[in-house]
């Protein structure tokens, strides 16, 4: 590809809309390994589409996956009904096969080498080029839609989302444990993740037409063929008009799910409220966003995060909190109050990384009992 500067069209959204992807893992019912019977699945649930056109549920890298999808609505709870709905059905599809279904970042115990991948020409392209690297993709996360009006918004609001990315981490962690070994951290699925070339964190552009220059040199070097293909922890999607958060590890509960979905949701709006008010919004320089993402990955909710450019520091629930308070008018706007009111019992219940290492020092180090006890979650 060369020649002039394509455009990248971004057709925007009207209003401030969420969807959210949950990527689920399937698990035997006895020896709560991975099930690579994602297939199965999909023949017994059929075409399952939402009132907008939308499939719910697509095929993943693993054939032990499957990803649910909502379509677009206005309100966190009404996507969270949408999820529920569709996870009702899988859970029925799965039943007879034996399978159970889970979610988290990582699974405890599983092994990649076991995993079987689905075939298509992104997949087999994308597994070519990362060999090694894609295969130990055995990784689950939480992928949350927020509509976006203008394309100009969107790189502001995007630089500025990087200052809540280690609270939106460390209270979605949940995979500490790999190939049965606990790792030390409270998220291995995000460092895990950051080995793909494409993948990682996204570059901080000043507005739109530099996001152009960096697509237009991606495609003609051949980096990625499509812009799907781009793998950033947050990035736009021109598609649909948003702004994608990807930071979040697997979520095991539907009111976890819920609160931080509430979370992004008003932390994109009030960002776009501010741009729109013509307010210069704080940004932290790429060096302290890459610590922070570390940190939280490391630490978890005991993480100490940067909070500004000047370096100042501050323990992420203390920061948490304040955030919270300051996102309250915008909940109550967007009906989402209860959800985000949410956020703070997962510290004080929590998160997933801290109930995993309970319940294996409880069971002596037995990790199927871990994936009981998710399972048993994802169920309530």
């Amino acid at each position: 590809m060369g020649g002039a500067i394509q455009h990248v069209p971004f057709p925007g959204s009207p209003r401030p809309t969420i969807g959210i992807e949950w990527e689920i893992a399937l698990v035997d019912k006895v020896t709560r390994d991975l099930s690579n019977t994602a297939s199965a699945v999909f023949d017994a649930v059929g075409d399952v589409r939402a009132w907008d056109g939308t499939p719910q549920l697509t095929k993943e890298l693993l054939r032990n996956t499957v990803e649910i999808v909502t379509g677009v609505h206005d309100t966190v709870g009404a996507a969270v009904d949408d999820l529920r709905a569709t996870m009702d059905t899988v859970r029925r599809a799965a039943d007879p096969l034996g399978v159970d279904l889970f979610c988290a970042g990582t699974h405890p115990f599983a092994q990649w080498s076991a995993q079987q991948l689905t075939r298509s020409e992104h997949y087999d392209e994308l597994i070519e080029r990362t060999q090694w690297w894609g295969r130990q993709m055995m990784i689950w996360g939480v992928h949350v839609h927020v509509g976006v009006s203008h394309r100009e918004k969107v790189f502001p609001i995007l630089n500025s989302l990087l200052s809540a990315y280690p609270h939106l981490l460390a209270l979605s962690a949940s995979s500490p444990m790999w190939a049965g070994t606990d790792t030390g951290y409270a998220s291995n699925r995000t460092l895990m993740f950051q080995q793909l070339p494409t993948a990682g964190l996204p570059f901080q552009f000043e507005n739109w037409r530099q996001f152009e220059l960096f697509v237009h040199d991606q495609l003609k070097t051949g980096v990625f063929e499509q812009l799907g293909g781009m793998h950033w922890d947050i990035r736009p999607a021109p598609k649909w008009g948003t702004i994608e958060i990807r930071v979040c590890d697997g979520i095991s509960t539907q009111r976890e799910l819920a609160a931080l979905a509430a979370f992004i949701h008003c932390l994109v709006v009030d960002l776009d409220r501010r741009v729109e008010a013509g307010e210069q919004l704080d940004v932290l320089p790429p060096w302290h966003v890459q610590e922070n993402k570390w940190r939280a990955a490391r630490y978890g909710l005991d993480a100490i995060v940067i909070t500004d450019a000047a370096s100042n520091e501050r323990l992420v629930t203390d920061d948490l909190n304040d955030l919270l308070n300051r996102l309250e008018p915008t909940a109550k706007r967007l009906g989402c109050a209860d959800e985000l009111a949410a956020v703070a019992e997962i510290p004080q219940r929590g998160a997933s990384y801290q109930r995993q290492r309970k319940v294996a020092a409880a069971a002596q180090g037995d990790l199927v009992a871990v994936v009981d006890a998710l399972v048993e979650e994802l169920n309530q």
